[in-house]
């Protein structure tokens, strides 16, 4: 019986003499800065949805592309390679803005939540027992 084992999903690989040419290619980095835009893109829905999105596993997924990306970049003319990819750049630093833009929005909304939970317990911690104006220590 022969192992009919999908390897479709698994990088190609290159000869040690072929590395750098490979990582060089142009249609990688294409495909590497559109990898990296669906992630951010995901990433964004899934904030802005108010589900439980697992942020964890975004940034280790948008970790390993930005290291796919530098690793491609090694040996490749950096001026080249703005030229060639100016407009998957833009489109990237849109959807980068548009990212930052729901992580603050939700960063803003957990520290309102926790500032909340604060003022509770502090309310309901404060019923007077202990306050320093029951001692007359408090006297404007």
């Amino acid at each position: 019986m022969a192992d009919q084992t999908d390897l479709s999903n698994l990088p190609a690989r290159t000869t040690a003499a072929e590395a750098p040419i490979a990582a060089a290619r142009p249609g990688n980095l294409a495909a590497i800065i559109g990898r990296i835009e669906e992630a951010v893109d995901e990433e964004t829905a899934g904030i802005r949805s108010g589900t439980s999105y697992d942020l964890k596993a975004s940034n280790a997924r948008k970790s390993r592309y930005l290291y796919e990306l530098t690793r491609a970049l090694k040996g490749a003319n950096e001026i080249e390679f703005l030229e060639q990819h100016r407009e998957g750049l833009a489109r990237l630093r849109q959807k980068l803005a548009k990212n930052e833009t729901a992580i603050l929005a939700h960063l803003n909304a957990v520290n309102e939540v926790a500032t909340l939970l604060k003022n509770a317990i502090q309310r309901a911690d404060a019923d007077g027992t202990y306050s320093a104006g029951e001692f007359g220590y408090a006297r404007a």
